[in-house]
């Protein structure tokens, strides 16, 4: 079962990755790997049922791929900037092609050619992770440095658990754990190549408890119901165990074939393999165009009969006499232009955005904003702070729509702060595997937000002002998506309030 795991989560990395319309060097340096050790382990699997020479020689086909592919492999990982030269995967893989040759001679058959094919596969891994120690040491602390580094711990970790499998040739009698920790080996390495938004170690916690709660929910479903339908004895724990990991995994990329396959067959038929979850995403998806086509009608509605109060209400106020008079009709004039500016913000918020994607100076931008800001008689106790990163790098954002975000947020600050304070406006520049963006932090020292509050925040009509229509928010996180960017916020009662937003930068 060890070595059927390690076949299957190969294979179905293997297959994942090929399905996806995702056209990358290092992505198709780790399928080639994958299926090395798909070819090793289905050799391994059917040499111990059949007693077949063929079957051995599959084995040994796949180590031998396996020191080329995990040279091309490592390269990549690197960005070709390993110290291990490129004309070692051209060495690595003459080696292997001339060593297949013996396969068909009588030297397969020497005794010493199955450890010195081992050892010249450990010592080609041995080599990559040499090179990768070199690599990531010689990085500057940036999210790929942070990311490699857990690889480069994980893997001593899965050689040192897998030894467990070592101490049976000493009459121990350990169940096999090599095939699956080298299994989760490469689940993990999938989730280092294959999702580069992920930088935190809590992140990849939380992704491998997702698949760990799945499988222990499958273990306890197929327990429950054979014990409950079947008197035959139950298969071991961790054949289970296994069983159910290899399902978890490989229901999407079963998902994802079979909806390619019924697409062909049924390009009617799109919401075959969607889920009730996804059904109510879709939903809200529909909302939002029919408020998109109503908003115009809704607001043109409102606002005829809207300027026709106004006008009659200034008209109105020309023939009053008394001062009372004057303040009502100053009243309705208030109040209508008001609910005029609501209306203004509810377009803005259902109508779609024309984008003018452009490679735009943030620091730029953030002086333009700070000096909209001085110019507010609201900012005269306010202390303005800019804190900008001279080696920023440009993002490709709408100018207009990226001020507009700036000015709501920092005004909302200010009202935050009506005793006076700090506000603070910083730029910094972040990197990724996926390259580099741009950060833009504007902080107050106001009020502050509760947790319930917090939770609402960036949701239509919700407000915390007594005359707020609750849409400058929504508005702001609308833009900042619609600009493939990111925005949050942290906030402390009585402290201030952060607004973090992630812009992706011109690289």
């Amino acid at each position: 079962m060890d070595t059927f795991t390690l076949a299957a989560t190969s294979f179905i990395i293997a297959v994942s990755l090929i399905i996806t319309d995702r056209k990358d060097k290092l992505l198709t340096s780790f399928v080639g790997l994958c299926l090395a050790v798909f070819v090793s382990q289905v050799g391994v699997f059917f040499q111990d049922i059949f007693i077949s020479n063929f079957w051995k020689n599959i084995q040994y086909l796949g180590l031998l791929a396996t020191a080329p592919c995990a040279f091309w492999f490592f390269r990549q990982l690197t960005h070709n900037k390993s110290i291990l030269p490129r004309g070692l995967i051209f060495f690595s893989a003459l080696l292997s092609s001339l060593s297949i040759l013996f396969l068909f001679t009588p030297l397969s058959r020497w005794p010493r050619f199955n450890p010195l094919l081992l050892s010249y596969v450990f010592a080609t891994l041995g080599l990559c992770y040499i090179a990768l120690f070199h690599h990531v040491n010689k990085l500057l602390p940036c999210v790929e440095k942070k990311r490699l580094g857990y690889l480069l711990f994980a893997c001593p970790i899965a050689l040192i658990i897998s030894s467990i499998d070592l101490l049976n040739h000493f009459g121990f009698n350990f169940p096999p754990v090599s095939g699956i920790i080298t299994s989760a080996l490469l689940y993990f390495t999938l989730l280092i190549v294959a999702y580069p938004q992920l930088h935190e170690l809590h992140d990849f916690f939380a992704r491998a408890l997702v698949i760990f709660v799945n499988t222990v929910c499958g273990m306890i479903i197929f327990y429950f119901a054979a014990g409950f339908f079947s008197n035959s004895q139950l298969p071991s724990f961790t054949s289970i165990l296994m069983a159910s990991f290899l399902i978890v995994i490989s229901l999407s990329p079963v998902r994802i074939i079979l909806k390619r396959i019924f697409s062909f067959f049924y390009p009617e038929s799109k919401n075959v393999f969607t889920s009730l979850y996804e059904f109510d995403e879709k939903l809200e998806q529909e909302k939002s165009m029919m408020l998109e086509e109503m908003a115009p009608v809704f607001a043109h509605e409102i606002r005829n009969p809207l300027g026709s109060i106004k006008g009659a209400a200034q008209y109105l106020k020309t023939e009053a006499v008394t001062e009372e008079q004057h303040k009502l009709f100053d009243v309705i004039i208030e109040e209508t232009n008001r609910l005029n500016a609501v209306v203004s913000q509810f377009l803005d918020y259902a109508r779609p955005y024309t984008i003018a994607l452009k490679a735009q100076n943030v620091n730029t931008l953030i002086q333009k904003a700070v000096s909209i800001i001085a110019a507010n008689e609201l900012a005269g106790k306010i202390s303005l702070v800019q804190e900008l990163n001279d080696d920023l790098p440009e993002a490709e954002v709408d100018e207009q729509q990226l001020m507009q975000v700036i000015l709501n947020i920092a005004l909302n600050a200010i009202e935050s702060m009506p005793q006076g304070g700090t506000l603070t406006l910083r730029t910094s520049k972040i990197e990724t595997r996926a390259g580099n963006a741009v950060g833009i932090t504007i902080r107050d020292t106001g009020q502050g937000i509760n947790k319930e509050s917090l939770k609402s925040i960036f949701k239509p009509f919700y407000t915390t002002k007594e005359r707020g229509a609750g849409l400058g928010l929504a508005i702001c996180q609308k833009i900042i998506k619609e600009n493939s960017g990111l925005i949050r916020v942290k906030s402390i009662p009585g402290q201030g309030t952060v607004f973090f937003i992630r812009l992706n930068a011109v690289n």
